[in-house]
């Protein structure tokens, strides 16, 4: 991190300097801060950093964490490591220990030198708890200034660190400066992913480092050369270095001579003036991927002491490596690349070697931390068999640390050396098909399903189903079946039942065979296919408890206990699910247990139960690492509920962090039903069609093996025609699914419930309904007994009838609980109506008012705007009613404000897409969203309102929160 030329002053930075101190005082007040400085290769990154850190050295606490360049072997928590281990050394380790009593257990699976700790007592949620604790006491007694450097090299596992804590650090005076090389970044990959998500979210600045001025590329090159410069050398040096320091830097020594040919040329320029053994020693030392101390160098290069000083000592004042706390490194990256490209293929495998050599004869490996570098050395030494070996070390050691996608990565690598290796399964100690197994489920635990079910599928074609373990055979069709539901795509069933095949006559296994069976029985549950999941689930539960499985009982009474739910019988049901709580003794049951339970609860309108059981599932998911997957579905089982409560801004914060983590496709969907609801309750129904739109392929394929995605569309549906306004459509999308000859699932009572609303608001209008009115009554009373007779009913009744005792009624049981919030405003709304009616205009001006005052409060647009038109067209007196006509003008997001330029330029919506790298279904989208928050009809009104600087776009400095 030293500069090339010592003494030499940074210029051109006054702008971005200003920036980085601002940040910091606001980081100094208490408010947790965080900046992004990006630019091209060479542009001063790390240098303004050093600078700023040197700068306030005396007033804050410095903690630098690098993530490495290892290729496609990233390190899991590359840089978190160093900062956290660097805070801990700063603040002593027995406070740490004395401060955050069980926090320092969950550290220790980054820190085993603070404490030694086995995956099985901690889990990522503690992990991440105990990182933000530690930062937080930390801060209680100085600033915190925390630099991770080189992201654009960062592991998944450190961008969901640094996720979590810019969105959960709500206190403390604490920096975060992330330096990223921003021609590294592609695209769509994780962390594109994670610097786009954290800026819309506001959760980041983002700094750009741009390239010098002419006049600042003078000074610089005058401070190294020492003397003035012509204006001809400058404008040599300007052509060439186009305003980057690190070139200007190069190219300033050469300034009267002739110029490198080639940028390689030029990076290499310092390089070929060294002597041999000086050399030697940078191309030894670029092998490396963290700095080295002078006893790993001496070790590497073999070279008598002396000569090893003195070419050290060239090495150095050549401006090719610096010294930094005692290690030697490159002064910058793009050097030690040129190096290390410029070694011949030989030189190079034998470099990695003996770095692999170092690190095994050292005992490094996964104890240390350094089984993705011992991975990364023995694939660049060609070295196959070791590299296997590292490989499959390094995934164990990645899944130990919750870094699944990590641990994926270094799984594919090793089943990609596999076929390089004759005696794989000797070199890594297991047969190929538990790998494959194993690989599979790290896969899917990193939430990548599609990938899990190709090796799955892949261990399936090798398999010779008459020399194979019929076991392994059986478990390997149960987790395509699982992988392949995780995908959203059909055929589970079917590989279900082959595997019980595998089993039969070959196998008395009934542990086995009862997770196979309740598998099965729970396939044919989301199916519908009720009868049949009872008695598969009672099979299960039989076998189970011949051999003490209580798991697997607890599983079978919970799939029996969703069954006989929506066959009718809820008493029973209830009863099964209180079963499988008792027998729930394990993480996998208990979380089963919660997510089936909290549905059901849901679907029978017991909301705030349903939202109590689904957040205690998601806190334990989270203990147990399973966030992205089992914790997902449970979000979703806490979302829906909270809509119906009409917690719509609780519901809002939780897509935005589902939306923005990877997770399988099957939870996407769900999650994304609850987003259209979101989107119409809003009133942005072209942007919630435009999503159903591009949902349909999956919600229809999908929703072939789960009949509760099939009623999911349908919902959406519904919920994006009443937003726009078409109650009729809304309404024969209702009827079209009371018709469908498909099992009747819970699902439809809620819909029931809402076609009694629209049919209402439709006779209002003159619409002839009285034939869907017969319909949807005659419907809800062909349900089981157990159904019947209940609250919703007594509201569905009051709006299919219109009377006025039975509507006051209805608003009354609307107010109480178990009863979706929306009908407080349209029990009020159509009472009202029917006060109009009957010449009772005082009091339904009264009752008006109050379902405008609900439907405010709610912020449900489409309320909003049918209570208001009732009221007008009504002629009931402003001062009896208070009603909203619009909604609070919402700022621009960043990227709307984006478009918003560009319509402004004039450009067409395929433009804008080629200018912001989006599609135009996406720009689409965003021009909607602009022109209903700018309240205009036309693109040519939003450039006029822009051009008048109308736009309500208010950007505010980035906090973390």
């Amino acid at each position: 991190m030293s500069p090339s030329p010592p003494g030499t002053a940074m210029v051109g930075r006054q702008a971005e300097s200003a920036a980085v101190r601002a940040a910091f005082d606001r980081a100094v007040e208490g408010v947790p801060t965080a900046l992004l400085v990006e630019g091209e290769a060479g542009i001063g990154k790390s240098r303004l950093l050093r600078e700023f850190g040197v700068e306030i050295a005396n007033r804050a606490d410095v903690h630098v964490g690098w993530c490495l360049d290892l290729g496609a072997s990233r390190t899991p928590f590359g840089p978190v490591t160093g900062i956290l281990r660097s805070i801990v050394t700063r603040l002593g380790a027995d406070l740490v220990r004395d401060e955050l009593a069980g926090g320092v257990e969950a550290l220790g699976v980054l820190l085993p030198e603070l404490h030694p700790t086995d995956r099985a007592q901690t889990s990522p949620d503690r992990v991440r708890d105990a990182i933000v604790a530690l930062i937080e006491l930390a801060a209680a007694s100085a600033p915190q200034v925390l630099i991770v450097e080189d992201l654009h090299w960062a592991d998944d596992s450190t961008l969901a660190i640094l996720s979590f804590v810019l969105r959960t650090l709500a206190r403390g005076r604490v920096l975060l400066l992330l330096s990223c090389r921003s021609d590294d970044v592609r695209r769509g990959d994780a962390v594109s992913s994670f610097i786009g998500e954290s800026t819309r979210a506001r959760l980041i600045e983002r700094l750009p480092v741009e390239r010098l001025s002419s006049h600042a590329v003078r000074e610089l090159a005058e401070a190294i050369t020492g003397h003035p410069l012509t204006d001809t050398a400058v404008d040599r040096i300007q052509k060439r270095a186009e305003g980057v320091p690190f070139f200007v830097e190069e190219i300033a020594g050469c300034s009267t001579g002739p110029l490198p040919g080639t940028l390689r040329d030029l990076l290499l320029a310092r390089f070929d003036r060294l002597g041999d053994d000086a050399r030697r020693v940078v191309q030894v030392v670029s092998g490396a991927d963290r700095p080295l101390s002078h006893p790993t160098v001496a070790s590497l290069v073999e070279m008598p002491e002396g000569r090893l000083d003195d070419a050290m000592r060239e090495a150095t004042l050549s401006g090719i490596l610096v010294v930094v706390d005692d290690a030697y490194r490159f002064r910058h990256a793009l050097l030690r690349e040129a190096v290390h490209d410029d070694l011949l293929p030989g030189e190079r495998a034998r470099l990695h070697r003996a770095y692999a050599e170092q690190l095994d004869a050292a005992g490094s490996g996964a104890a240390s931390g350094d089984a993705a570098a011992l991975a990364y050395h023995w694939q660049l030494a060609h070295d196959a068999p070791r590299a296997l070996a590292a490989a499959v070390t390094a995934m164990a050691d990645a899944k130990s640390r919750f870094a699944f996608a990590s641990a994926g990565r270094f799984g594919e690598s090793a089943l990609d050396l596999w076929t390089r290796v004759a005696d794989a399964e000797r070199v890594v100690a297991m047969p190929r098909l538990e790998f494959l197994r194993s690989l599979g489920s790290v896969l899917r635990n990193g939430g990548d399903g599609e990938r899990a079910l190709a090796v799955v599928s892949l261990a399936l074609d090798e398999v010779d189903a008459e020399t194979v373990d019929p076991r392994m055979h059986a478990r390997l069709l149960r987790d395509k079946a699982y992988y392949t539901m995780n995908v959203g795509r059909t055929g589970a069933i079917p590989l279900l039942q082959q595997a019980l095949a595998a089993l039969d006559g070959r196998v008395d296994d009934d542990r086995l065979r009862a997770s196979i069976l309740n598998q099965l029985a729970s396939r044919f549950m989301v199916a519908a296919r009720l009868d049949e999941a009872v008695t598969v689930a009672t099979e299960a539960g039989d076998r189970a408890a011949a051999v003490g499985a209580g798991e697997e009982e607890s599983i079978s009474a919970n799939v029996r206990g969703g069954s006989l739910a929506h066959l009718g019988d809820v008493a029973a049901a209830h009863e099964e699910y209180a079963t499988a709580l008792a027998k729930a003794a394990t993480t996998n049951a208990e979380l089963r247990y919660r997510v089936n339970y909290s549905d059901l609860l849901g679907l029978l309108g017991r909301y705030r139960d349903a939202v109590r059981i689904a957040q205690e599932g998601v806190t334990r998911a989270r203990e147990y690492g399973v966030e992205r997957t089992t914790g997902a579905i449970m979000t979703q089982n806490m979302a829906v509920p909270l809509l119906e409560l009409g917690e719509v801004e609780q519901v809002e914060r939780m897509l935005s962090r589902e939306l923005s983590q990877e997770t399988l496709r099957i939870f996407q969907t769900y999650a994304t039903m609850t987003r259209v609801r979101v989107l119409s309750w809003r009133g942005r129904h072209e942007e919630a069609a435009e999503i159903a739109r591009e949902w349909h392929p999956m919600f229809e394929e999908a929703g072939r093996d789960e009949r509760q995605i099939w009623y999911d569309e349908v919902m959406m549906r519904v919920a994006v025609a009443e937003s726009r306004g078409d109650l009729a459509g809304a309404l024969d999308e209702i009827l079209l699914m009371l018709r469908d000859p498909g099992p009747a699932l819970l699902h439809e009572r809620r819909l029931m419930l809402e076609a009694g609303w629209i049919i209402a608001e439709l006779r209002a209008s003159g619409a002839e309904v009285d034939h869907a009115a017969d319909e949807v009554r005659a419907a809800w009373l062909a349900q089981p007994e157990q159904l019947l007779g209940d609250r919703w009913w007594t509201i569905l009744d009051a709006l299919l009838a219109t009377s006025i005792p039975a509507l006051r009624a209805a608003v009354e049981i609307a107010d109480g609980e178990d009863v979706p919030v929306t009908f407080r405003a349209m029990t009020r709304l159509e009472l009202a109506r029917a006060l109009v009616d009957a010449g009772e205009r005082g009091e339904a001006g009264t009752v008006v008012a109050e379902a405008a005052r609900v439907a405010d409060a709610l912020g449900h647009d489409q309320l909003r705007r049918t209570t208001a038109a009732f009221a007008r067209d009504a002629g009931l007196r402003h001062d009896d009613v208070v009603v909203s006509t619009e909604t609070e003008t919402e700022s621009l997001t960043a990227r709307e404000q984006q478009v918003l330029e560009l319509i402004a330029e004039g450009l067409s919506n395929r433009q804008i897409g080629e200018r912001l790298f989006i599609s135009v279904k996406t720009v689409s989208v965003h021009v909607s969203a602009v022109l209903r928050k700018l309240g205009v009809g036309s693109r040519t009104e939003a450039a006029v309102r822009h051009r008048g600087g109308e736009s309500p776009a208010a950007p505010q400095p980035a906090v973390i929160r």
